[in-house]
């Protein structure tokens, strides 16, 4: 087996506009994570869900063309069809677009990663294959590590005060960093 190596990186894609081609469970789930990211979605399939209809997308009821990838910069094609989102997929991807695949990863150049956010710690994690629920479990033991807000608010600190020492910047970091292990649970 091939393993790809990927680049992991969180991007700013608020504005940007997004096109999901596909009307049902799957789109209605990143629908919701496009607008949370502050994307403009616009969705296009013959037949929505109702629940997509409440969201604040713009709904093309009718099949795919490909002009519809004219000005967008991510795209998902979650059809019923694969060789549909085969298709729309090669053409995104031909046109420099992001796209992500949800019935084929390895046709797509961007998945969603599981996803847990405290206190502003964003953590993401994917597997790398197709195993969501590995990525789910592993969120799940990583959140409970992740600092509620009043303690991230006294490392930042911390770490301010620690900046402005000069002289004694190298080991107050140090300190601060081995601090955070600790309450990490990290061992020594």
């Amino acid at each position: 087996m091939l393993l790809v190596m990927n680049l992991a990186a969180f991007l700013d894609l608020s504005g940007e506009h997004a096109l999901i081609v596909g009307g049902g469970a799957v789109a209605l789930r990143r629908a919701r994570t496009l607008l949370d990211a502050k994307m403009k979605v616009q969705v296009v399939a013959p037949e929505v869900v109702t629940d997509l209809r409440l969201l604040e997308v713009v709904v093309a009821e009718r099949p795919y063309q490909s002009p519809d990838l004219e000005g967008v910069r991510l795209v998902v094609v979650a059809t019923n069809r694969k060789t549909l989102n085969d298709e729309i997929a090669a053409q995104a991807r031909a046109a420099g677009l992001l796209v992500n695949h949800a019935g084929d990863a390895g046709r797509g150049n961007f998945r969603f990663p599981a996803v847990t956010e405290q206190a502003g710690v964003q953590v993401a994690v994917s597997t790398g294959r197709e195993l969501p629920m590995l990525a789910q479990e592993l969120l799940g033991r990583i959140k409970t590590l992740l600092p509620d807000a009043e303690q991230l608010a006294v490392w930042q600190q911390r770490r301010e005060t620690a900046l402005s020492l000069g002289a004694g910047q190298g080991a107050a970091l140090q300190t601060l960093r081995a601090d955070i292990a600790l309450a990490l649970g990290a061992r020594a």
